[in-house]
């Protein structure tokens, strides 16, 4: 049986999109090394595990090749006010996708991107 999904992002600067996701609410469970410059983290909120894999590293120790151009998924985080923390997030620097607009009725949703320009959906119920 498998156990403990995650997903991980790939990022040339790592701890940059680690500081952005602390900022959110994650709490970091694991770092590789344990001290100095990180080559892998692992975050968690409520749950959810969300990794940072420096792409130097997966190319050298794992022989990977993450192709950092498209972004094929989002990260979707639920909110209580999905218009104050977009308008938070965009003047805090990040960038907008999609302005915040009511959606199927009950939802009120928008995206935005993290430093490495991975979307993120912002998603309130109503």
């Amino acid at each position: 049986m498998f156990r403990a999904p995650q997903i991980t992002f790939y990022s040339e600067q790592l701890p940059v999109l680690r500081d952005f996701y602390l900022g959110l609410g994650f709490a970091q469970r694991f770092q590789h090394p344990p001290e100095g410059d990180p080559i892998h983290v692992e975050l968690v909120l409520e749950g959810f595990n969300l990794g940072i894999a420096d792409v130097a590293s997966a190319r050298k120790d794992h022989g990977l090749t993450p192709d950092l151009t498209g972004r094929a998924a989002e990260l979707v985080l639920w909110c209580e006010d999905t218009d104050g923390e977009f308008a938070r997030l965009t003047a805090a620097g990040c960038a907008s996708l999609s302005a915040p607009h009511d959606w199927l009725g009950s939802l009120r949703i928008a995206w935005i991107a993290d430093p490495d320009g991975n979307p993120i959906q912002l998603v309130q119920s109503r």
